[in-house]
């Protein structure tokens, strides 16, 4: 006599089966919530990295204003030194002007003294 087979319907589970398919189904939950805090987590670093990147363009459009403030500033400067070098030449050319009048007058009056002392020695007494 053999041991009797006890028979089942065809859809009979053991306990370890119950067991490995909640097990299953709670490792599918477990990630799909985990990657719900993922997904949470990645919008929100890119809501602070816009944020970021918000406060950083309106950074550098300040910056490029006051870079061309600047460069207009520097283009003014130049004209003006250049301005300031063309006056000083002009300045020493007025100077060597002048001085070539100082020293003609000075001739002038030299010719002048001569004239005046030719003239007083003919006037007769």
């Amino acid at each position: 006599m053999g041991i009797p087979k006890i028979e089942r319907g065809p859809l009979v589970y053991n306990l370890n089966t119950y067991i490995m398919v909640a097990g299953f189904l709670l490792t599918i939950a477990g990630g799909l919530i985990a990657w719900g805090f993922v997904v949470s987590e990645f919008r929100s670093a890119l809501d602070a990295h816009g944020a970021d990147i918000d406060r950083l363009d309106r950074r550098v459009t300040a910056l490029e204003g006051t870079t061309r403030i600047l460069d207009n500033h520097e283009l003014r400067i130049s004209n003006v030194e250049k301005q300031a070098t063309d006056a000083a030449t002009a300045m020493r050319a007025v100077e060597a002007a002048l001085n070539g009048l100082a020293a003609d007058m000075k001739v002038t009056r030299e010719i002048l003294q001569r004239i005046e002392a030719a003239q007083s020695r003919r006037v007769p007494p």
